[in-house]
């Protein structure tokens, strides 16, 4: 049975665990971008993301020995939460391992989905410590592991997401932009949108500090990264799948490498605009959108907003990253002059009347003439720093900007 049929096979079987999400026009992007932009909500799922979708299809498909073994999986967070509600809905033993670095809201959701059916694990720092960690006990045991996405029965259960697009919206699609970690949801809604829409371009967005389907389709084979940023757990994996790979390499039209900032702005966007609350993976589709705002105008955009799984505890972090990608959050180290009034002079004569300081760390240093300040500045407009900047040099300000300098900033700031 080829992949498409796979597609089809599982929308039937997905049908009365997995209910249709919307797929929504958005006034404000709409308006942006002078196009027909609409979102394929996939945050509304039970778990909070398209991950049940493959999870599900894959177990409800085990041979009844294997049902009866307990399963594996591997997760970054989604992936766990659809594998824990598939064991709870179909009365099978799970053991879910999981990055040590994964949100915590996200670890809560997994055990309040699988209840008793399942057992977390922590391992690691990354997807791939905790994949090595589960495929040992996987291959040790003689359990069956579950695979995020490297895997026939769970790449056709994400690529219904493609056929309800097509359901919902009869009108020809230009541009799908569609989120990549694995490249399981990718694959599957390649294969939907070659069959059925061949026409639409498809648009993958992957982390700028995770690339690792467009560093493994540009080098040509399936190459694992040595590093990653972590920030967009959803989507940040060191290597993509041998089959998602095989898949994106020939079908995509383009894929977007979006800034960790970016992602975070769009986060923050759609919280005050839509009141929709979005994981940094779940606001990738969305953020690409800039990258292709001449080519897209006037035409059918579908974004796939994967998962809304979003930790409050990050909104701290979201908010600086967003700040410091749209240049009106900005940390120096400076010599101070050690003198009654210099700190007066330097809120009087360097900043302007809506600059804020929101970082000042300093130890008075006895003997000293000057000393060694750390100050960060949250700007109203974005040029405001080179007057800043040419007030420090002008009154005699010795400084080093940190932003500038991500070794310095991760030591001083991060």
């Amino acid at each position: 049975m080829d992949l498409f049929s796979e597609i089809i096979a599982a929308k039937e079987q997905l049908s009365v665990v997995v209910p249709k999400t919307p797929l929504m026009q958005n006034m404000n992007l709409s308006e942006e971008f002078k196009a027909t932009i609409l979102l394929k909500r996939e945050d509304l799922q039970i778990v909070r993301s398209y991950k049940i979708r493959g999870a599900y299809n894959k177990i409800s498909t085990l041979t009844d020995s294997e049902k009866t073994n307990e399963i594996i999986c591997a997760s970054a967070g989604n992936h766990a939460q659809g594998v824990a509600y598939s064991c709870n809905l179909l009365k099978i033993k799970g053991k879910i391992y999981m990055p040590v670095t994964t949100p915590k809201q996200k670890i809560k959701q997994v055990q309040l989905f699988g209840k008793s059916y399942v057992e977390i694990v922590l391992i690691g720092d990354t997807f791939d410590d905790a994949f090595a960690a589960a495929m040992k006990d996987s291959t040790q045991n003689h359990k069956t592991f579950i695979h995020p996405f490297d895997d026939i029965k769970v790449i056709a259960g994400q690529g219904t997401v493609g056929l309800e697009i097509l359901e919902a919206f009869k009108h020809p699609i230009d541009y799908i932009f569609i989120p990549i970690g694995g490249g399981g949801l990718a694959s599957g809604i390649i294969t939907v949108f070659k069959k059925l829409s061949p026409n639409t371009k498809i648009i993958g967005a992957e982390p700028l500090g995770a690339p690792s389907m467009k560093t493994a389709i540009d080098e040509g084979t399936n190459v694992a990264l040595k590093t990653i940023d972590k920030f967009v757990d959803g989507a940040a994996v060191k290597q993509v799948g041998k089959l998602t790979f095989d898949i994106c390499k020939n079908n995509l039209d383009d894929i977007i490498l979006v800034p960790e900032g970016k992602v975070c702005t769009t986060i923050l966007r759609l919280y005050n605009e839509e009141a929709m609350v979005v994981e940094p993976a779940g606001a990738l589709s969305i953020s690409a959108l800039d990258f292709y705002k001449d080519q897209i105008v006037g035409k059918n955009v579908v974004c796939v907003v994967s998962g809304s799984n979003n930790d409050i505890e990050r909104t701290a972090e979201i908010k600086e990253r967003s700040l410091l990608y749209e240049g009106l959050m900005h940390y120096f180290l400076i010599q101070f002059p050690q003198r009654p009034g210099a700190l007066k002079e330097f809120v009087n004569d360097i900043l302007g009347p809506d600059d804020d300081i929101t970082y000042f760390q300093y130890n008075k240093k006895t003997n000293r003439e000057v000393g060694t300040v750390v100050v960060g500045l949250e700007l109203k407009k974005k040029k405001d720093i080179k007057s800043i900047k040419r007030n420090m040099i002008a009154k005699g300000f010795q400084f080093e900007y940190l932003n500038e300098n991500p070794a310095l900033y991760t030591q001083l700031i991060g």
